[in-house]
């Protein structure tokens, strides 16, 4: 029953759940599975948002735990291999102390591990500048279905052929189950500094934005918590945030001293135009520490509040996120449900919290057609159905409304090729035709629509 779910609001249990200690256990594993035609599902820490490693259609659970070893760092080559099975802080833990780290940042960074990270693509706060998971996914081995182990990518800059290594990273385990992975390390930058922009209106603060965009200043990360999302985390964390506010903007600046002096003048500048009522700046390590502890911790935050949520995970050009965040609080209104957002504004990546009650009749109902009205926005405003959480069982359904059938059927032949029988993580990534929605071109022109 533990792994019948994991962080979205989806279950299916295994018919077994295997432990491997190395990639010669999960050869053999899949060999069997191979052998009786049996489903395969690889699980990390069961963090994900989207279902991914929900077992669909019973079958044998691959769990990575006990493969959690960091097998080599190498500074001279600013890289680390990793089994799938580490967790995702525990790369920086070992190398901050020779003044490195492991950039990719998911909010569930103290508990999520590599391998899922890597099968996700995950994002996290600070990939507004440094990019997701597969900017800094080197390499990796990877067991295919049939048992067959491959070697992809490297340490060195450009590998030669195909970039695999690029296909495989955010296929979300339906081409192949990964047992070590190459991550690049960084070196730690000079100076870090982190403000705390506090607004009256969210759209205000959303605004912010796209100002920030215009004036070419891009910070390391960007995070927005409007007032239903700020008062649940202050309350729970104590973090610092102002709980008569209606909207922060968490931002942070790192690089040279210099430049970042210089950029913290210009955002406090663009922040006040854009009508933020105050800019702070955190005084110490212990306060910047706390701001981003407040904005990690906000999941368990909600869960104090709400005995149930839902969160969305939908991505909009940096200049639409103030006309989608009038939008979410539309869709609030139109369905009676508590939406708290608090989201990667920097890059678009809307994350739209809807709280619900499963006890009460159809409110789960209403919660799935308010969130997939919101994704629908998303892409009709030039925008992606999820940035980071992946599609899983959650959102394969709407990809139609991001996909033309030509390009659904291409992207099912690149699966094949991988996995024929298609048994690796199966009713995942694409539409199954199994769900209450269709989706169906606008008359008006390129955006779809959703008929329940």
């Amino acid at each position: 029953m533990l792994y019948e779910y994991d962080g979205s609001i989806e279950k299916g249990r295994p018919e077994c759940v295997v432990f491997p200690t190395s990639t010669e256990d999960v050869v053999g594993i899949v060999k069997i599975a191979h052998d009786f035609k049996l489903p395969l599902v690889g699980r990390g820490a069961g963090t994900g948002l989207s279902g991914g490693t929900i077992a669909t259609e019973g079958g044998i659970m691959i769990a990575f735990a006990r493969m959690s070893k960091i097998l080599e760092i190498d500074l001279e080559n600013e890289c680390a291999i990793v089994q799938p099975g580490v967790v995702n802080i525990d790369i920086t833990l070992a190398v901050q102390g020779d003044g490195y780290y492991y950039a990719p940042d998911p909010s569930s960074q103290r508990a999520c591990t590599i391998g899922g990270n890597v099968a996700e693509n995950s994002g996290g706060p600070h990939t507004l500048i440094y990019g997701v998971t597969t900017n800094h996914t080197l390499g990796m081995e990877a067991v295919l279905p049939d048992g067959t182990v491959i070697q992809t990518g490297g340490k060195e800059a450009d590998p030669t052929g195909y970039d695999l290594t690029g296909l495989i990273t955010g296929s979300e385990g339906t081409m192949a189950l990964i047992t070590k992975v190459i991550v690049r390390l960084m070196r730690a930058p000079e100076k870090i500094k982190t403000l705390l922009a506090i607004y009256d209106e969210p759209e205000d603060a959303a605004a912010t934005v796209g100002a920030m965009t215009a004036q070419a200043i891009i910070p390391a990360a960007v995070e927005m918590l409007d007032g239903v999302m700020l008062r649940m985390v202050e309350e729970a964390t104590h973090a610092g945030y102002p709980m008569d506010a209606n909207a922060v903007l968490l931002i942070e600046l790192e690089g040279p001293a210099e430049a970042v002096d210089e950029q913290a003048e210009q955002i406090d500048a663009v922040c006040k135009e854009c009508r933020a009522r105050e800019v702070r700046v955190a005084k110490s390590d212990e306060e910047r520490a706390l701001l981003w502890k407040g904005r990690k911790n906000a999941f368990g935050a909600v869960g104090r509040v709400s005995p149930t949520y839902y969160v969305q995970d939908g991505v909009v050009p940096r200049t639409r996120v103030a006309d989608t965040l009038r939008f979410i609080y539309e869709v609030s209104e139109k369905y009676g449900l508590t939406i708290s957002n608090i989201f990667h504004a920097g890059d678009g990546n809307m994350h739209p919290i809807i709280l619900f009650d499963p006890r009460k009749p159809n409110e789960l109902e209403k919660t799935k057609k308010a969130g997939a009205e919101i994704l629908e926005y998303c892409v009709n405003v030039g925008g992606a159905i999820t940035g980071e959480h992946g599609v899983g069982m959650e959102k394969n359904d709407l990809m139609p409304m991001a996909f033309s059938q030509d390009s659904l059927d291409m992207m099912e032949t690149l699966i094949k090729v991988f996995d024929p029988d298609r048994r690796l993580n199966p009713g995942k990534l694409l539409p199954t035709g199994k769900g209450c929605l269709e989706v169906r071109p606008m008359a008006s022109g390129g955006a779809r629509e959703m008929v329940w």
